[in-house]
C-alpha cells in the first residue's frame, strides 16, 4: 500500500471525527507502525464515575480506524466491519492512553490492537479492530 510522506500532516488535513472531537481525543504519535492517542476520563463516564466502557472503544476505533486509513493510501478508504473490547479495569480520574499496533496490514483487511492504560500505566482495556480496505467512493 502506499502512504503519504507526512502521516501527521494527513492526521490535521483528513481530521479526527466529530465523535472523537467531543470526547476529548489527542492524537500524540501516528504512523503506520504505532499510533498513540489519549483521553480524558471526566466527560466520559457512565452514572458510577468510571469511564464508560464504550469510551474505550471509541478511542480503539478511533486509532484502529485513522492508521488502517493511512496505510490504504490515496484513493482507497478503511472502513471498520469487527471491533471487541475487554476491560480489565477501571480508569476513574486522569487520562487513559490507547497504543495502536498492527497485527496485519494487508491489501484488503488490517487487524489493528489497542492497548489502553491509565495514569499509572496500568492495562484497562484491550481492544481488536479489523477494518475493509475498498476504493474511496467518488465525490
Amino acid at each position: 500500500m502506499t502512504q503519504t510522506s507526512d502521516p501527521i500532516d494527513y492526521l490535521h488535513t483528513r481530521g479526527t471525527g466529530a465523535l472523537a472531537e467531543k470526547m476529548g481525543i489527542e492524537f500524540v504519535e501516528f504512523s503506520v507502525d504505532r499510533s498513540v492517542a489519549r483521553m480524558p476520563v471526566e466527560g466520559n463516564t457512565q452514572p458510577a464515575m468510571l469511564l464508560h466502557g464504550g469510551a474505550y472503544v471509541v478511542l480503539g476505533e478511533s486509532l484502529g480506524s485513522m492508521a488502517a486509513n493511512l496505510w490504504a493510501g490515496a484513493g482507497k478508504l478503511a472502513v471498520g466491519i469487527e471491533i471487541n473490547a475487554t476491560h480489565t479495569r477501571s480508569a476513574t480520574s486522569g487520562w487513559v492512553t490507547g497504543v495502536c499496533t498492527p497485527i496485519h496490514l494487508g491489501r484488503t483487511l488490517t487487524t489493528h490492537e489497542i492497548a489502553v492504560t491509565d495514569d499509572q500505566g496500568r492495562r484497562c482495556s484491550t481492544i481488536r479492530i479489523t477494518n475493509l480496505i475498498k476504493d474511496r467512493p467518488a465525490a
